[in-house]
């Protein structure tokens, strides 16, 4: 599928838009281009959502922490941006069913002081998400909120407050941006890197020189309209049209740990509202494990970052405050750290305050920007980057913008009851089944299909992870390189980097087939597998 891809982007024709980067926003600016009718190119240098867009703390949320700071502030735009992104929340739970829950979680109070206070503040949030509420927020005792969190400290406990959030698969749902893209007629490419911007006689762009990572081929990609949706790199691709560009990015580093399912009950997370230096923590159950994050620290950007040791001692001391269990370095099954870019508008007066909002600029020569915001209001950010790109560029045929109800790929025909089905027909374990259906939605019977031309056996004995992911991985969703498959096509490197290094024999061995890999291939595909997995602690 990808040499396809390549094809059709080396043939010489003019893009309406070309998209560089293909996390969250780039992939949802693709398809909200294709639904409108615009020719539309992606490329990214890595593979989709390689960087921050699958390093989250997998939650589609509005940010309580926001609209805390909206009241204390009275910042209406802080205000408005927690409401947008409840409606957006709302809106990503309908249109990925199968790659998205509903989550209740708990905020423990060990004063009463603190009871009106968050206890107002949660109903706030409910009331702010409108129609696309949830769930409702509500004070719950202390005995319930031990019966839900069991290994919460009881000691000092006065009551709790139960309240809903979303919570996600983000690197598969990226994919189905990509897949969904596709479907609707747009290209997109993973390793596929721009080295230079083009312009058009008059100086505006006209697209871009790209080359191809895997092969070092280069070409030019020509188009109306170039949209900058790298992320913590978008100065970078700024600064490539012009060097003195100034900045619009702080980013911070994020960091999250694993750690069995027994730090975290089945169906509800935690919400610890206020660390001593002031963040937000969570912990919250995941893929079968539990997921603690995140830490905010300032960073530099580079391409693949790692957890630090004093970040996850950070992580591992909370755990072990709130809980009556103990916790070490050694119940670390896998951690991660992401770039989180923070931005402001080098127009506006003051940029002392740093927010997960968006901003969207354009360069004279009509680069488009976008940079900032986060999963949860990626829909709604690709809408206003495509709308400032059509009337930068007079795209003026684009339809109006249709994915607010469009329903992603795996989404169309998806049964949430489905494993059954899927455990019956195909022999599988009930597990296997379940994540299937979860994972891949009505394309679940596709990958189920494979087992049995004997690609049925498990890639660890503990995990649900199939063989045949692997090939599936390979023949429809683009994945060329041994990391693609093992970090973001399954998730099984971060919830357990050992079983990850025991399945990654396997799976270079089926994609070693799959693709024709010879000898020197293997071998510097599995180099830089170790070097991913190494970074995953």
């Amino acid at each position: 599928m990808r040499e396809q891809t390549l094809e059709k982007l080396q043939s010489g024709d003019t893009f309406d838009l070309l998209v560089i980067g293909g996390g969250a926003t780039g992939c949802g600016i693709a398809l909200d281009a294709a639904t409108r009718g615009l020719k539309t190119a992606l490329i990214e240098r890595y593979d989709f959502a390689e960087g921050t867009s699958s390093r989250s703390t997998k939650l589609v949320h509005g940010g309580v922490r926001y609209l805390e700071a909206a009241i204390k502030r009275l910042d209406k735009a802080q205000y408005n941006l927690v409401r947008e992104a409840l409606h957006e929340r709302g809106a990503l739970l309908r249109n990925a069913p199968h790659l998205s829950n509903r989550l209740p979680l708990v905020t423990p109070l060990y004063s009463w002081l603190q009871v009106p206070y968050v206890f107002i503040g949660l109903k706030l949030y409910d009331l702010l998400s409108g129609r696309m509420n949830i769930g409702h927020s509500r004070l719950i005792s202390r005995k319930e909120a031990l019966r839900r969190f069991p290994m919460l400290k009881a000691d000092g406990l006065k009551a709790g407050v139960i309240y809903y959030d979303g919570q996600f698969t983000d690197a598969r749902m990226a994919l189905s941006l990509v897949m969904t893209a596709q479907r609707e007629g747009a290209l997109l490419a993973n390793h596929v890197e721009a080295t230079t911007l083009l312009h058009a006689p008059d100086g505006r762009i006209a697209g871009a020189t790209v080359k191809d990572s895997l092969t070092g081929r280069q070409w030019d990609i020509h188009a109306r309209a170039v949209i900058n949706a790298t992320g913590p790199f978008a100065d970078g691709v700024r600064r490539m049209e012009d060097p003195s560009a100034p900045p619009i990015l702080k980013v911070s580093s994020g960091i999250h740990i694993v750690l069995d399912k027994r730090f975290v009950p089945p169906k509800t997370g935690l919400l610890i509202p206020r660390t001593d230096d002031g963040r937000v923590l969570f912990i919250l159950p995941w893929q079968g494990h539990a997921l603690i994050g995140t830490t905010d620290e300032e960073a530099k950007i580079t391409d693949h970052p790692r957890p630090s040791p004093a970040d996850i001692a950070y992580l591992l001391d909370y755990v072990r405050r709130y809980f009556n269990m103990d916790a070490s370095e050694k119940d670390v099954l896998s951690a991660w750290a992401g770039i989180r870019p923070l931005v402001f508008d080098p127009k506006a007066g003051d940029t002392s305050r740093l927010a997960r909002d968006h901003v969207i600029i354009e360069s004279n020569s009509g680069l488009v920007t976008i940079a900032g915001g986060k999963w949860t209001t990626y829909r709604l950010m690709s809408e206003q980057a495509i709308d400032r790109a059509i009337a930068t560029a007079r795209l003026t045929h684009a339809r109006p913008c249709r994915t607010h109800d469009m329903p992603l790929w795996g989404a169309d025909k998806y049964d949430p009851l489905g494993d059954a089905a899927l455990a019956r027909d195909f022999a599988l374990d009930a597990d296997v089944a379940d994540h299937l259906n979860h994972a891949y939605g009505d394309q679940a019977p596709v990958v189920a299909a494979l087992t049995t031309g004997g690609w049925a056996t498990r890639l660890h004995p503990a995990h649900p992870f199939l063989e045949a992911e692997v090939v599936y991985a390979v023949r429809r969703e683009q994945a060329i390189r041994a990391a693609d498959v093992l970090i973001r096509r399954m998730t099984l490197a971060l919830v357990d980097r050992q079983a990850a290094i025991h399945a990654a024999p396997r799976i270079l061995a089926i994609m070693a087939s799959e693709l024709g890999w010879d000898s020197a291939r293997r071998a510097s595909e599995k180099a830089l597998l170790d070097q991913r997995l190494a970074e995953a602690l």
